[in-house]
């Protein structure tokens, strides 16, 4: 059980920030964001590539540089050439599948055997012991989280926020709305590839098709932890996202431990919860209009 709970931590840290991102991109600027799958994966790739080239904590930022580009990219589509979001995210998604092979070598996958990560590094620095995966994977997610809500209460910062609360009201304040939703989007991808940077390195691998569905599963993270602790700040929206994320890998590990379903079918499990949590809250009000509807009946009795 405990090695479940590490296990549980360590992905949850690792995913949290493609939560983090959709509660940007999704909750605060509203728009629906499907390059995640690809930026992922281009941020897994970047990491992977670069550490195997022996810089493995350049690796990082370079990764976070290649996320912003295509959070750029969708931005523009968006913004200048009048593409609708959800259409502007697949087109760069389908485009980033061609960019992460190049990235990778024209390979559809690169190891990281016997190379040093950033997760080895922090090893050998004899900090966290048998936890220092959990360890860095927690510290780096709660940073981004506490810079991301700095920024959020920026002027800069305020600006996005207005922009997906009431665009009409923003370019009536004079606020340029296509440099709004550029900075968001930009900033959204960036903590994006840094998951996919840090999960390459975790696992020491990059695959082709490993974002595959990392926008539901993180969109069904953040409805998880908003679930348990509510989104009427920022900073519970925030917090929901990292909570959302361990409470998710915490029942992917059980499936996988008590063996309930074998391996091949953890798709199925995996569609299932992510169904449940995305339902959630409409299941939640039916059973409370339930539950009013009979003892509006009971009184009436």
């Amino acid at each position: 059980m405990p090695y479940i709970t590490q296990t549980a931590l360590e992905l949850g840290f690792l995913y949290a920030l493609v939560a983090m991102a959709l509660f940007l991109s999704y909750r605060i600027l509203d728009i629906a964001d499907l390059t995640t799958d690809g930026c992922f994966v281009l941020g897994s790739a970047v990491s992977v590539t670069m550490a195997a080239s022996g810089h493995p904590v350049l690796a990082i930022p370079a990764a976070m540089l290649a996320g912003m580009a295509a959070g750029f990219v969708t931005a523009f589509l968006q913004t200048k050439l009048g593409v609708p979001s959800i259409l502007a995210g697949i087109v760069t998604n389908m485009g980033l599948y061609t960019i992460n092979l190049m990235v990778m070598g024209w390979s559809a996958n690169v190891s990281l055997l016997k190379t040093e990560t950033i997760f080895t590094m922090f090893e050998n620095a004899g900090i966290g012991g048998s936890w220092h995966e959990a360890l860095l994977a927690g510290l780096i997610t709660i940073l981004m989280g506490v810079l991301l809500l700095l920024f959020l209460g920026t002027r800069l910062g305020l600006s996005v926020r207005a922009t997906g609360d009431n665009l009409d009201m923003v370019r009536a304040s004079s606020i340029n709305p296509a440099f709004t939703i550029t900075v968001g989007l930009c900033l959204s991808n960036a903590m994006t590839a840094l998951s996919g940077a840090m999960v390459g390195q975790y696992q020491n691998a990059a695959d082709i098709n490993g974002g595959t569905g990392i926008v539901v599963i993180g969109l069904a993270c953040l409805i998880i932890g908003e679930t348990v602790l509510g989104r009427r700040t920022l900073v519970k929206g925030a917090i929901a996202a990292v909570i959302g994320s361990v409470i998710y890998r915490l029942i992917y590990a059980i499936i996988l431990y008590t063996k309930i379903m074998p391996v091949q079918g953890l798709r199925l499990i995996t569609a299932i919860v992510v169904a449940l949590a995305i339902a959630f809250p409409t299941i939640k009000n039916w059973l409370l209009f339930q539950k009013r509807k009979a003892a509006a009946r009971k009184g009436g009795n």
